[in-house]
């Protein structure tokens, strides 16, 4: 198992998760999950489960819903520094788990989190299971869709195929199998991405509206919203406004990343419960 002991004073020690082993399909990976309520499975972006990520997970937490934060790559609690997180970011491209390259096939991690999905929904009840990918994680919470419990898909910047800017990282099987579910089901997928973001293009938005029609619901924030000081891995190695709720999100009042933060609180919360409104407590 995964150790989330602090080697750095910014490092987060998520002591406030509980870490549980978990096997599915014949893997076994770790899962941080704390909260209460219907769940939501939060795929970190590179290069992990890093502070910033847990800050997301836990207002998605303090909003009534029970966190899954499964451990995909790096190093659980880890602030992004450039070097460790370029490391991670490589051996993910490498790694057969994940295609970085390439559109027209999913990643083989997505039956896994299919079935994580399931299982959170069978702990947890409620309507149905949201599920929130970032970044090399983005596309997974759509393909997540072909899994019943999977109700309120949000896709933040995702970035995969690194190589073809206006692919997706689905299969045309898949892809037509989810449009047929949101339509049947009245279900939509929200995405965000900043303006100018060179790993989520606006060819990539424009593809998933041509593939989900109107049950696409994109969003594209200005890049003058981004915090301008992200941790090193952000600003050094990334290179551009991309991560919308964790990185470059500017916790104050006003500004469109937070907004944005609640709006996507809100929709998880409506879709998954019978709450109207998604209070932050």
């Amino acid at each position: 198992m995964q150790q989330s002991l602090p080697r750095d004073a910014r490092d987060d020690d998520l002591a406030d998760f509980t870490s549980r082993s978990i096997t599915l399909e014949g893997a076994t990976r770790t899962v941080r999950v704390s909260g209460t309520g219907p769940a939501v499975i939060v795929l970190a972006e590179m290069p992990g489960i890093s502070p910033d990520v847990a800050r997301f997970a836990r207002w998605v937490r303090d909003a009534g819903l029970t966190v899954y934060l499964p451990s995909l790559f790096g190093r659980d609690g880890a602030y992004p520094d450039t070097a460790a997180g370029a490391e991670v970011f490589k051996r993910a491209c490498v790694s057969a788990e994940f295609r970085a390259f390439g559109a027209g096939k999913s990643s083989p991690v997505a039956s896994w989190l299919r079935a994580l999905a399931s299982l959170a929904h069978g702990e947890c009840g409620g309507r149905g299971v949201g599920a929130l990918g970032m970044c090399f994680t983005g596309n997974f919470a759509l393909t997540m869709m072909l899994e019943p419990a999977t109700l309120a898909p949000v896709l933040c910047q995702p970035s995969l195929p690194l190589d073809e800017p206006g692919g997706l990282e689905i299969s045309p099987a898949e892809l037509a199998a989810v449009r047929e579910r949101i339509d049947r089901e009245d279900l939509v997928v929200r995405a965000y991405r900043f303006e100018g973001d060179r790993f989520c293009t606006e060819q990539r938005f424009a593809a998933y509206a041509a593939a989900l029609g109107p049950r696409f619901e994109p969003r594209v924030l200005p890049a003058a919203a981004a915090n301008p000081a992200p941790p090193p891995f952000f600003s050094q190695y990334i290179g551009c406004p991309h991560s919308v709720v964790t990185a470059h999100l500017i916790d104050a009042a006003g500004e469109p990343t937070l907004a944005a933060r609640d709006e996507i609180i809100a929709f998880l919360v409506k879709r998954l419960t019978d709450a109207v409104d998604a209070p932050l407590q």
